[in-house]
């Protein structure tokens, strides 16, 4: 991401500056204009899709003697409409971020250019790598998935969603989708717009193959269980711009990684390829939302398998690149040849005839030079 450089001159309206500047104000009376809908009976109907969760179905469940109503969700197609409003929203509290919290800690650190991008890059997405990791053990927790893994398979197809489940899935959708427009708003460079689509994209592709295919319950575990490193990482990388000596959160990261690509093929493995496996009904049925198919299980288990190597090659060739800086020999420091018979006027200040006093052995440039 770019740095946005707030001029005195107001840009032309409508022009690119102009919608960069004021993206923020202009998707929130975009959003605004939905939620006035909710007020009118002519628009409350369509209003209502893009703010609301949609296909609620009221199921009956025996609780002892009595006989309650639970209501569940399935997907469809009006959940687009939904996944726009809830990209709006996500495109505001960026912004809201980046104003309130990150601008006013680059203020103060005097960050360069290179270290102001990544660091408002880890600053974004470590809040919501957390936001999402906490929602989505709570979740985990209340459906009893650690208590009993063979849920992630059993009663496959898992066409009802609670509400806190699809909500989560459509605020994850909503997310990755705003890093498109993202792009365009934070100004980033082209050299690393293809490395930021691949990212953007390989999230999409797997949160919307797991709602799609109804494994929606391993995608939440895999989903937290990736969020918990990814925050590891760009939360060490907040602590190494504040302070470069830092280096323990990377190593912890760096265990972590290894073990988190190890458990996700384990679950992934588990889950397709013995539970589905084994599972009485494996007709493709899409209708009832049954894909429980071979064909299916080798195409979910490949793609696992080929983004958990990518990132694994990524990850090594990451820490080979470190492994050579850190080893690399520092280029010695040149002096300035002084002319005999004269001496500068620091080095009069720090010592008679070029001796260097305790002063001068103290001084801010001689410490930067022994710390660097």
């Amino acid at each position: 991401m770019g740095i946005r450089k707030k001029s005195s001159k107001t840009p032309p309206v409508l022009s690119h500056e102009f919608i960069i500047q004021n993206h923020a104000d202009i998707v929130s009376c975009l959003a605004m204009l939905f939620l006035l809908g909710l007020m009118f009976e002519i628009t409350a109907k369509v209003a209502v899709m893009f703010v609301t969760l949609q296909y609620n179905v009221t199921i009956p469940v025996e609780a002892g003697v009595l006989t309650e109503s639970v209501t569940l969700y399935q997907y469809g197609v009006k959940d687009v409409a939904t996944v726009f409003f809830y990209m709006l929203v996500a495109i505001i509290l960026h912004a809201v971020i980046q104003e309130y919290v990150l601008d006013k800690i680059n203020r103060r650190m005097h960050f360069s250019k290179t270290k102001h991008s990544k660091f408002n890059e880890s600053g974004q997405l470590s809040a919501f790598y957390f936001f999402s990791c906490v929602w989505g053990t709570s979740i985990i927790v209340s459906e009893n998935y650690l208590s009993d893994p063979t849920s992630l398979w059993k009663g496959y197809p898992h066409v009802y969603f609670p509400f806190q489940m699809k909500f989560f899935y459509v605020s994850q959708l909503a997310y990755w989708l705003h890093s498109f427009p993202e792009l365009y708003f934070q100004k980033t460079k082209k050299e690393d717009i293809p490395r930021q689509l691949v990212y953007i994209g390989l999230y999409l592709f797997h949160i919307i193959g797991a709602y799609i295919l109804n494994l929606n319950h391993l995608g939440l575990v895999l989903l937290v269980l990736h969020y918990f490193v990814e925050f590891l990482f760009h939360m060490s990388r907040l602590f190494y711009f504040s302070n470069e000596k830092y280096q323990k959160g990377f190593t912890l990261w760096a265990i972590l990684f290894v073990l988190g690509r190890l458990l996700t093929l384990i679950l992934s493995v588990l889950t397709v390829g013995f539970g589905l496996s084994r599972a009485e009904n494996q007709e493709l049925d899409i209708s009832s939302g049954n894909f429980n198919i071979l064909a299916i299980r080798i195409s979910v288990l490949a793609s696992i398998c080929i983004t958990q190597a990518f990132m694994m090659w990524k990850f090594i060739n990451f820490q080979l690149r470190r492994w050579r800086e850190h080893s690399s020999p520092q280029p010695s420091q040149k002096r300035r040849p002084v002319a005999k018979g004269k001496s500068s006027r620091k080095e009069k200040e720090n010592g008679v005839n070029g001796t260097v006093t305790s002063n001068g052995a103290d001084s801010p440039r001689s410490r930067k030079e022994k710390s660097s």
